[in-house]
């Protein structure tokens, strides 16, 4: 038809060629395109979700505005997205593998513009034809072997942090290499695991990940090694503000960065998962996405609580928030921390979950609870950066195995360190050889 034409977004740096040369082709009538400029980012992003249809955004690459997010908010528009970069391929980023549709020279000709949207993009109607409804094409990563994701949650106070770091050091070394990510708002498994640097953390991984795919030992090189308890850490934000630099589909990324380079990832995380449908604002989802995206992705998630009434109503809170957020019950473990020993009062929290829950009415059951029993000394084992007891780990361990798999956990006991007497291990050979 006549009537149709591409309608395509531009941003380019200050006097850059093909800027002035594309606008130009298209007030002259030489392309059959529209040509929108736009000053920045913010504003690209503001008209791709304006509700008007476009064909394609054209972005210069040293105006450092691509990355995944913008590139995913370009795809769910059905826009394509059009890089101009004049770096060698071995020296840019690989901008067709973060799903850009085609990469054009500086020196761009009329043609080769015409050719790539020919090829990849949409015509647009008429004014008076209604926008498509924006649909989800997020980038697929390819050709990734994903470790297990367990997620840990709770209300504050009652020990979530710590379940965690038991967590982790219960699948380490048995389940492959493991991971405690600190995917919380308010950052404390810095704190306690008494770590004297800030950097590199969560903030350097995403960024890693913002408009490229870092290798496995690069991954790597972001974490820090708790040698005692067998797994790696990765540190969290530094400040609870610094949630404004994770965008959703760049934080997506770096988690499955993450499981393409540990066998399992344990994150700690917040029990607030609203979003935008729960109350109108996508400012809120954007803070919550860690949460969101880690329980969202997680085989298992860990509800943890507290014995007492506010305890088993903020576990029972923590669950319902789950199930709303739509993680499936048979992947919730519900876990109460420092419970008591006695078997007629764990009978009887067992009970009120299963009443509060639903479960004995017919509602879809979660798994558990598991019991953990308080422990002396705590505070000392964490400050010293000592293994955590057999106690913390082993129901945890017999609990997650099924979960995850069979052979993703042992069944049997986790090796503890053993005590070595004095004299028992002999003498090296060069002092037992009597002198000649």
């Amino acid at each position: 038809m006549a009537s149709e034409r591409y309608v395509v977004l531009g941003l380019g740096t200050a006097r850059t060629p093909w800027f002035t040369e594309v606008a130009r082709w298209a007030t002259v009538g030489s392309i059959p395109a529209e040509f929108v400029k736009c000053i920045s980012p913010e504003e690209m992003r503001v008209r791709l979700a304006s509700g008007r249809p476009f064909s394609a955004v054209l972005v210069d690459a040293t105006t450092g505005a691509i990355d995944r997010d913008l590139i995913d908010s370009a795809a769910r528009h059905q826009a394509r997205v059009l890089v101009v970069d004049g770096s060698a391929p071995v020296a840019g980023p690989d901008w067709l593998g973060l799903g850009a549709a085609a990469v054009l020279p500086p020196d761009l000709r009329r043609e080769q513009l015409l050719d790539a949207l020919a090829e990849h993009c949409r015509l647009i109607g008429a004014a008076a034809d209604l926008p498509a409804d924006p649909v989800d094409e997020a980038t697929p990563e390819l050709g990734l072997g994903l470790g297990r994701l367990v997620a840990v949650t709770g209300a504050g106070g009652v020990g979530s942090s710590t379940i965690a770091m038991a967590t982790a050091q219960a699948v380490a070394g048995t389940a492959g290499r493991a991971l405690l990510a600190d995917l919380c708002l308010d950052a404390d498994l810095a704190m306690l695991h008494d770590a004297r640097d800030v950097v590199p953390g969560l903030q350097e991984l995403v960024d890693a990940h913002r408009s490229a795919r870092p290798s496995r030992e690069e991954v790597h090189s972001l974490t820090f090694d708790v040698v005692n308890r067998g797994y790696n850490l990765l540190l969290g934000l530094r400040r609870h503000r610094d949630w404004t630099v994770l965008k959703p589909r760049t934080f997506e990324s770096a988690l499955t960065g993450l499981l393409a380079s540990f066998d399992v990832v344990v994150a700690d995380v917040d029990d607030d998962l609203e979003g935008e449908a729960q109350c109108g604002s996508i400012d809120v989802e954007e803070r919550n996405v860690m949460a969101r995206t880690a329980t969202t992705r997680a085989d298992v998630v860990v509800a943890v609580g507290g014995p007492g009434l506010k305890g088993l109503h903020g576990l029972v809170r923590t669950i319902n928030r789950l199930r709303e957020h739509g993680v499936a019950p048979g992947r919730i473990l519900a876990v109460v921390n420092r419970a008591p020993k006695a078997v007629r009062l764990r009978s009887d929290l067992a009970r009120a979950f299963a009443d509060l829950t639903g479960a004995r009415t017919g509602g879809p059951a979660v798994i558990g609870p598991i019991h953990l029993p308080e422990r002396r000394g705590l505070d000392e084992l964490l400050r010293d950066g000592a293994r955590l007891p057999q106690s913390m780990t082993s129901p945890l361990v017999g609990a997650l195995g099924p979960m995850l798999g069979a052979a993703a956990l042992p069944t049997g006991p986790v090796p503890q360190p053993v005590p070595i007497a004095p004299g028992s291990l002999g003498v090296w050979a060069e002092e037992g050889m009597a002198p000649s």
